[in-house]
């Protein structure tokens, strides 16, 4: 095997485990950060059933941005809509034989990167082109957005204009999930395309990414308006009622 196929292997077990446990990190200290205020964004579900509806229609639907901005709502939407096709379809990369509903979601996967694409692209616009977005927008962002405009680039370069060898590709990602190495093709824009998907993991524990599971620790989202059912008391303001 080659020195390439061997350092990206390494490479992806090494960024794999930063995901993993950065993630799960963040994940902890998202747990155990207090919520001492009742504070759910109005009008808010009295229930914990009205909760879990609330929040499937945040994470399915952007429930909250679509009532706060529609253009901000359509290139988001199509930006993640596209994101989720495009990664079901690079499951079968990662399975042998491949699953039925898997081969029937190619042809959407193949044409949902334009969306993605064009998510992307509309969201790092607004970063230019809206004042107060532009105030508040740091070099990270717009280096995040690159980095996925990136990826998305060279993944449809290698769909539509530059094939490479898919299946010595499925053989070196199937390798990589039962630490069986194998070759990695030594095409340019694929090399580019993993090393920039390696980066993403590597940065994902530590970039605004994390948004993705920090929304099931939102307190203005995840907390029920039962405050005239049920008195909220902080833990600090617990102790302190427990000695008077």
């Amino acid at each position: 095997m080659s020195l390439v196929s061997t350092l990206y292997f390494g490479l992806f077990y090494a960024a794999t485990l930063i995901l993993v446990i950065g993630v799960a990190m963040r994940i902890k200290k998202y747990a155990q950060t207090p919520a001492p205020l009742v504070i759910p964004t109005m009008p808010a579900p009295r229930t914990e059933a009205g909760v879990i509806m609330r929040m499937f229609r945040e994470v399915v639907f952007f429930e909250s941005l679509f009532r706060a901005n529609k253009w901000t709502w359509i290139f988001g939407y199509l930006f993640h809509f596209g994101m989720v096709l495009v990664l079901l379809r690079h499951l079968r990369y990662f399975t042998e034989p491949v699953w039925f509903w898997v081969n029937w979601v190619q042809p959407f996967g193949k044409y949902a990167a334009f969306a993605m694409l064009a998510g992307l692209l509309g969201l790092w616009a607004r970063r230019f082109l809206v004042d107060r977005v532009r105030y508040i927008s740091t070099p990270s962002d717009h280096l995040m957005l690159a980095l996925l405009v990136g990826i998305a680039l060279s993944g449809m370069g290698m769909t539509f204009l530059v094939h490479t060898d898919v299946v010595s590709l499925k053989a070196f990602a199937l390798g990589l999930l039962y630490l069986s190495p194998q070759p990695l093709p030594v095409d340019l824009l694929l090399l580019t395309h993993l090393g920039l998907v390696v980066t993403l993991l590597v940065v994902f524990p530590i970039s605004k990414l994390l948004h993705a599971p920090g929304v099931f620790f939102s307190p203005t989202r995840n907390q029920t308006d039962n405050s005239r059912e049920r008195r909220h008391i902080a833990d600090w303001a617990k102790e302190l009622e427990t000695k008077q």
